[in-house]
C-alpha cells in the first residue's frame, strides 16, 4: 500500500511513460530506437541522488514496481510458447544448444580481456554467466558475496540492469537490420535469462518481422526460459568450475 501511496513516484512515472510515447520509436542509421530506451535514460538520469528528485524509499519502491512488471511481462509472453509449441519442438536442440552462446560470450571472450584490464579473481565471479539473480545466489552459495567473486557477480549485475536493456536494444536492433541471421535465431538470441533484456532485444525484432512477431515472442520466451531453468545447472556444473579453471591457467595458478 506504501507503493501506491508513493504519489512522486506514480507521477514521474506517467510523466516519463506519457514523453516516451510521444518521442515514439525513431531510427538512427540502422538503429532503431524505442521508447523503452527513453525511459530508462530518464529514468537514469532523475534517479541520481545529487539531483534530488527521487529519495532512497521512492527507488525501492521503484524497485518493487520493476519486479511485478516483468512477473507480467514473463507471464504475457509465456502464454504466446503455448500456441507455438508445434513449432518449438521443431526447434529440437536449438534452443539447449543457443545456451554455448553464453559459454563462448562470457567466459571465452570474457575472462581473458577481464585478466588483460587488470581483474583478479572477480573476473570469475564477473564472466561465468550473464550476471542475473540466479547467478548471484550460485556464488554466494560457493565464495560468498564479500569475496572476489561475488565482487565481480554483483557489479556486472549493478551494470546489467542499468545498461543491460539500453545494450540489448541496440544490439538486437543493429543485427536484425543487417539481415545475416534468422529472426528465430535472433529471438533464441534475446533469451539471455533477464526478463526486461529480452523485451528490450525482441522489440527491434519485431518491428522489423511483424509478420512472425507470435513465433519471434514464444522462441524469445522459450530460450528465456530454458536460460534460467537448464542454465543453472550449466552454470553450477560447468560454467562456474571453467572459468575458474581458465583463471588458474591463464594466471599461472596452481593447485
Amino acid at each position: 500500500m506504501d507503493i501506491l501511496k508513493d504519489w512522486k513516484l506514480q507521477s514521474l512515472g506517467i510523466a516519463i511513460i506519457a514523453l516516451c510515447e510521444a518521442i515514439g520509436k525513431r531510427e538512427i542509421g540502422i538503429v532503431l530506437v524505442f521508447p523503452m530506451l527513453y525511459a530508462m535514460i530518464v529514468g537514469g538520469i532523475i534517479s541520481v541522488p545529487k539531483f534530488k528528485i527521487l529519495n532512497e524509499k521512492n527507488m525501492k519502491h521503484a524497485s518493487t514496481v520493476m519486479g511485478v512488471a516483468l512477473v507480467i511481462l514473463v507471464v504475457k509472453l509465456g502464454m504466446s510458447v503455448g500456441p507455438n509449441i508445434p513449432k518449438i519442438m521443431a526447434a529440437k536442440g536449438a534452443l539447449i544448444f543457443q545456451e554455448i552462446g553464453h559459454f563462448a560470450g562470457t567466459i571465452l571472450l570474457g575472462l581473458p580481456l577481464a585478466i588483460a584490464l587488470g581483474m583478479g579473481r572477480e573476473a570469475v565471479g564477473a564472466t561465468y554467466s550473464v550476471g542475473r539473480e540466479p547467478n548471484i545466489a550460485i556464488i554466494e552459495s560457493k565464495y560468498g558475496l564479500d569475496s572476489p567473486e561475488g565482487r565481480g557477480v554483483m557489479a556486472i549485475y549493478i551494470c546489467g540492469t542499468l545498461f543491460g536493456a539500453i545494450w540489448m536494444s541496440i544490439l538486437s536492433g543493429l543485427v536484425a537490420r543487417m539481415d545475416i541471421l534468422h529472426p528465430l535465431a535472433l529471438a533464441m538470441g534475446a533469451g539471455v535469462g533477464s526478463g526486461s533484456m529480452m523485451a528490450a532485444s525482441v522489440a527491434p525484432i519485431v518491428e522489423l518481422y511483424p509478420e512472425q512477431a507470435d513465433n519471434i515472442q514464444a522462441y524469445a520466451a522459450s530460450a528465456n526460459l530454458m536460460s534460467s531453468v537448464v542454465g543453472i545447472y550449466i552454470y553450477i556444473f560447468f560454467s562456474l568450475p571453467f572459468a575458474s579453471f581458465l583463471y588458474n591457467k591463464i594466471k599461472g595458478v596452481k593447485g
